[in-house]
């Protein structure tokens, strides 16, 4: 598509808010390189009255955020960044759900040529970040897309001056022992997540004119 604003969908799961935060950050930089994010939660799996306290507060937070949906909101974008926290190396059981439904995107093409990026969280330091990150380009392979990742150029991800997400693979956060998970993401953190978005749009500037 030939546009001047890339139209790039952000779509995230977040439980405690860690994953909401960094999606916030992603769309700062889209907005910063001239992007148009359109910002989407996936569906939550969970019934209510299971959730704690602290799940209630972050998804008070996120009410008034359209849920993504899978055979709509992968048609006609420039681009597609997903944010999801780990699950044992992988991502989380929404995501996965999201991410089955959209045959009819995959059916159609419609994410051939596209670029896809994918930030994420995890309770630890080595809590599985990388092997989510990378397990979840899989998915978005099969969807024909091209990765983009989040080179060293972008520093704050091998700062010795505080434990810190990020990699070559995409923006990350720790959250921290929990529940309650308290650590939510630094400002190292989230100049990662912005850089992410402003290099992801640069991107996808190119790739769609």
């Amino acid at each position: 598509m030939s546009q001047t604003r890339p139209k790039i969908p952000v779509i995230f799961y977040s439980m405690y808010g860690h994953i909401y935060r960094m999606a916030e950050g992603v769309v700062e930089g889209i907005r910063e390189a001239g992007g148009e994010p359109i910002l989407k939660q996936v569906a939550e799996l969970i019934s209510e009255e299971l959730w704690t306290g602290d799940i209630k507060k972050v998804k008070a937070l996120m009410k008034d955020i359209p849920v993504a949906d899978p055979e709509k909101d992968l048609i006609g974008i420039d681009g597609v960044i997903v944010g999801t926290p780990t699950r044992f190396g992988n991502m989380c059981a929404q995501m996965r759900n999201f991410w089955d439904q959209t045959g009819s995107a995959w059916t159609k093409g419609a994410l051939i040529g596209k670029p896809a990026a994918v930030f994420t969280s995890s309770n630890t330091q080595h809590g599985g970040q990388e092997t989510t990150i990378v397990s979840t380009h899989y998915t978005l392979l099969h969807h024909g897309c091209v990765l983009v990742g989040l080179p060293y150029s972008f520093q704050e991800q091998m700062t010795m001056e505080e434990i810190t997400g990020g990699s070559p693979y995409g923006a990350s956060t720790v959250a921290g022992g929990g529940p309650p998970y308290t650590r939510m993401p630094t400002s190292n953190e989230l100049q990662l997540a912005r850089g992410l978005g402003r290099h992801f749009t640069t991107i996808a500037t190119k790739l769609s004119t």
